[in-house]
């Protein structure tokens, strides 16, 4: 999507009237807005037990028995998983997959705009990219993944069938990774967290060789030292290096190409990432127990939160840190080391601006949805807001959400306007 393209004018506009939906289908059910603000969509009755999908008040042309999952997924146009003859298939802007399954679910956009999903079809399950099932079905299949590009699937698949108490078949590793279809050379007792490099080209997961014994495999190659334990790798997006965190001595540390790379040890070390050059790692970490941070490079931030944090998120210029903290049931935005200064019901996942110098996340204040930019409040006017969007030139954002009269409106504020 090119966001040169999108209205950035600042102002308030209506997109569609929510209140004439109630009046009109009863009620709307996983309301969701396009990432442009131009596009509202909603899963509706359509009469005698179906149902559809409303787009800025016009239903799609073909209504199902059940519709769920509705999502705008990269694009503008919404997609759902969509039943009909109990079989089962995705439909983007009302337009059906041609193939259809026994079942579909997890659903996860891809960079191009397209989509993959789990599905399965006479008790064999397998991945379907763009309306393209695998051409390899298998006794079970999770951890679905897709590379950035859109082009490439890998998940980790059920090999050999056994049954729930043969514990010897299960010893002998019955689960592989499977990319596009193809599974690795070898079975192992389990598998997770298959990722894909930058180019798509390559594949690292994480794996359990034996009952006491984890590593990481690189398309299909173990690494040489074995953990007590591992975490999701990451690819390195310069050398092609894979990082990944492990369990060592009774605490965690960061291993690259199976050896240690950080000298600190922690209680808990895990979603590791990369800033766009390489040239650093940021890590939510325990420094010690019932302590949670952010680790750059081994080194923890001086904020501590004690019940979890999550949503990391590296700034475009790889300059920046945010996350989301908790404590003591309140949630917190934090900021290269530094928290704002509101606690909040509920916090989203934050978002900085194309330039770096601004954050934005969506928030719960006072029982009431809201969004906050650089730590002030914004655009509180709308309710059920979405996450918010920068302009492209990082002076403007863009807020979506329910106005005071029941209408969906995309709103564009100067965040000069915005700061104390």
């Amino acid at each position: 999507m090119n966001h040169l393209n999108w209205d950035w004018q600042s102002g308030k506009k209506t997109i569609a009237d929510l209140g004439s939906w109630k009046e009109k289908f009863g009620d709307y059910r996983e309301l969701c807005a396009g990432p442009d603000g131009e596009t509202v969509a909603a899963i509706v009755a359509a009469g005698d037990s179906m149902f559809s999908v409303c787009e800025n008040g016009a239903l799609w042309d073909t209504p199902y028995d059940k519709i769920w999952h509705l999502r705008f997924s990269g694009g503008t146009r919404p997609s759902a998983l969509v039943s009909a003859d109990d079989m089962w298939t995705v439909a983007v802007g009302g337009q059906s997959w041609e193939n259809w399954f026994e079942f579909v679910w997890n659903p996860i956009p891809t960079g191009n705009g397209g989509i993959c999903a789990a599905a399965r079809n006479e008790q064999s399950y397998m991945a379907v990219l763009n309306d393209m099932p695998w051409k390899n079905s298998f006794a079970a299949l999770t951890q679905l993944t897709a590379d950035k590009n859109g082009n490439h699937t890998a998940a980790v698949v059920q090999t050999i069938n056994f049954n729930e108490g043969d514990i010897l078949t299960f010893q002998k590793g019955c689960y592989s990774v499977s990319v596009n279809g193809v599974c690795w050379p070898d079975n192992y007792l389990n598998a997770w967290g298959p990722t894909f490099c930058p180019e798509g080209r390559r594949v690292a997961a994480e794996v359990r060789n034996t009952l006491y014994d984890y590593t990481i495999a690189v398309d299909g190659i173990l690494w040489d030292q074995r953990f007590a334990s591992v975490w999701k790798p990451v690819f390195h997006p310069v050398d092609g290096s894979v990082t990944a965190p492990v369990r060592v001595a009774g605490g965690w540390a960061l291993a690259r190409n199976g050896h240690i790379c950080w000298d600190e040890r922690f209680i808990q070390l895990w979603h590791h990432a990369y800033t766009p050059d390489g040239g650093r790692i940021a890590a939510i970490a325990s420094p010690k127990f019932g302590k949670w941070t952010i680790a750059v490079d081994g080194k923890c931030w001086p904020i501590v939160f004690s019940d979890l944090v999550t949503d990391m998120v590296i700034s475009p210029d790889g300059n920046r840190i945010a996350c989301v903290g908790k404590s003591n049931n309140k949630w917190h935005i934090a900021v290269d080391g530094k928290i704002w200064e509101t606690a909040y019901d509920m916090a989203w996942r934050p978002v900085f601006s194309p330039d770096s110098r601004h954050v934005a996340a969506k928030v719960e204040h006072n029982g009431r949805t809201a969004v906050a930019v650089n730590g002030d409040p914004a655009g509180n006017d709308l309710h059920f807001v979405e996450t918010p969007v920068f302009g492209p030139d990082s002076d403007r954002i863009m807020i979506r959400g329910i106005d005071a009269g029941g209408k969906f409106c995309r709103n564009v504020l100067r965040l000069r306007d915005i700061s104390k």
